[in-house]
């Protein structure tokens, strides 16, 4: 029978893609999720289809579902021709919040409704596995750094709790297995009186100590450990293994994600279960070219022209500026025209002979499916079989944004300087090539944005995408200057290892705020054998 599985704050799906990809000798899954929980609507859409996916056996899924990613048919029709598997997938995914009283938060349930149905998904079930990562935007170092923070505290920010519910849940129901994902910022942060990390690291060994209210007489312990580093020393009186904070980081390019992402993971084993887990092996690095070199070229769209500001005084009788645009008719020739005219703008500032030429410039903007044969990655691919499904015939949510004239003209600049350099420029770089590159924000010069404009580099591993993807592209310039554009949904989505046909629902900000939350499901896929072996023995 497959292991039964609980993902919490589960996101658009990574870590229960990766546990759901695991294969026995068989060509069976190994792990199978019972209950999915994620309280953002978009996300859990994405959830309920995912799974609707994986409720046929590996290699045969229906035409149907290929129709609909391709926009032949609508995803009433596909749920419609098959209405049992759709009442397992919707079953399986719940959309509610965890960890609020908002009476008028629509998805608020009780801890009784919430334990309730892990116990019905469980059915008695002893070994299974909790996974997940609760939010993590009070103990991110950004997120710390532009609220001034130095300090947390959970009275006036109940994100700095929220793993409490994933605690809570451990307390209950008691899972042979834990695996919680949060981010590096988490093993810096404190409140007035203790470390975070210190603290939660305490609660998971012993997770009924904060719920006194839970009786219970099967109290259990966990032995927590790295997945990166073998556990070399252990508590005399407890033999819990001992390990230093920074070993609980995870750093996904070291184990085959073309991603610099480094996130703390933490394995849990119940007491009960004798076996020290294996860690992660490495694997050569992935590189950003390595995954999106072969995705179809486009251009990006053309919105807006700046022109200039106007100071005018506010409701404050302060001074400020007001920037003046007039719209643009976007189309390939007025696309072609102003890149052919930023290229002499900014000719003779790079010693290389970048000349663009005809077969450079793509007229296609891309679209939520683009049909094509010829985007396949190479026979010798050591993710090939990861990402490829001979049943897509094309490229999913592949569709460029469109961009400020300027901005695009930055792009164009910075990717060039990039190709040359080895390196994306800095607002320094963008002043001395002067003709207009240096925005004229109150900051540029500040020294705070110097990255404001990040080409990724080809020849490495990416920057960790983020949710801030979904609010623009600058940090996310793709490295081709003829394309003068950020990335696509797909292009984050291969960076972030999701399969290519893993369809994200709803808009284009929701799927790139979706791709940005998720944990990388290779990375996951990896997690997952170890996992397998600890139940199997």
């Amino acid at each position: 029978m497959p292991i039964p599985i609980i993902d919490l704050f589960a996101g658009p799906g990574g870590l229960g893609e990766g546990f759901s990809s695991v294969l026995d000798e068989n060509n069976n899954r190994v792990f199978q999720i019972k209950l999915s929980i994620e309280k953002d609507q978009h996300a859990h859409k994405t959830l309920r289809l995912r799974s609707f996916y994986r409720q046929f056996p590996e290699g045969q899924v229906p035409k149907e579902y290929y129709d609909f990613v391709k926009g032949d048919i609508t995803i009433e029709e596909l749920y419609s021709a098959y209405k049992e598997q759709f009442k397992r997938a919707d079953e399986e995914a719940w959309c509610v919040t965890l960890g609020t009283t908002d009476e008028e938060d629509k998805n608020n349930v009780s801890n009784e409704s919430i334990d309730a149905r892990i116990a019905e998904a469980l059915n008695n079930e002893r070994n299974w596995v909790l996974i997940g990562g609760p939010p993590c935007q009070a103990y991110s170092l950004v997120g710390r750094s532009r609220r001034q923070e130095t300090i947390l505290d959970e009275a006036k920010d109940n994100r700095v709790g929220l793993y409490k519910e994933y605690l809570r849940i451990i307390a209950v129901h008691k899972p042979a297995v834990f695996v919680m994902e949060n981010v590096k910022g988490l093993l810096s942060a404190r409140t007035e009186s203790q470390s975070i990390f210190s603290n939660i690291l305490q609660d998971l060994q012993d997770p009924m100590i904060p719920f006194v209210e839970i009786v219970s007489d099967d109290r259990v312990r966990y032995k927590v450990y790295s997945l990166s580093t073998a556990a070399n020393a252990r508590d005399l009186i407890t033999n819990d293994p001992i390990f230093k904070p920074q070993d609980f980081i995870i750093k996904s390019e070291n184990y085959g994600v073309p991603q610099k992402r480094h996130r703390v993971i933490l394995l849990g084993v119940r007491n009960d279960i004798d076996v020290t887990p294996a860690v992660l092996e490495a694997k050569d690095q992935m590189t950003l070219r390595n995954v999106i070199d072969n995705l179809p070229k486009l251009r990006s769209g053309v919105t807006r022209d700046y022109s200039h500001f106007n100071w005018v005084i506010d409701k404050d009788g302060k001074s400020k500026k007001r920037r003046m645009y007039h719209k643009m008719t976007d189309s390939f020739s007025v696309w072609k025209e102003k890149l052919l005219e930023f290229e002499s703008q900014i000719e003779g500032l790079f010693e290389s002979d970048y000349k663009l030429t005809d077969q450079d410039f793509s007229s296609s903007l891309g679209k939520e499916f683009i049909a094509s044969l010829n985007h396949d990655l190479p026979n010798d691919h050591p993710l090939k079989h990861w990402y490829f499904d001979e049943n897509l015939n094309g490229v999913l949510h592949h569709e460029s944004r469109k961009h400020l004239l300027q901005d695009i003209y930055r792009y164009f600049f910075a990717a060039q300087f990039t190709l040359e350099k080895g390196s994306f420029p800095k607002m320094a770089d963008y002043k001395i090539a002067g003709n207009g590159l240096l925005p004229d924000h109150d900051n540029a010069e500040s020294g705070k944005f110097n990255d404001r404009f990040r080409v990724q580099i080809p020849d490495d591993a990416a920057t960790t995408v983020t949710s801030h993807i979904s609010k623009d592209g600058h940090y996310f310039i793709h490295y081709d200057p003829s394309q003068a554009r950020s990335l696509t949904v797909r292009e984050a989505a291969r960076i972030q290892t999701f399969p290519d046909n893993y369809y994200f629902c709803g808009g284009r900000t929701q799927q790139y705020h979706q791709v940005g939350n998720a944990v990388p499901p290779y990375l996951a896929y990896q997690i997952g054998k170890i996992v397998k072996d600890i139940i199997n023995q």
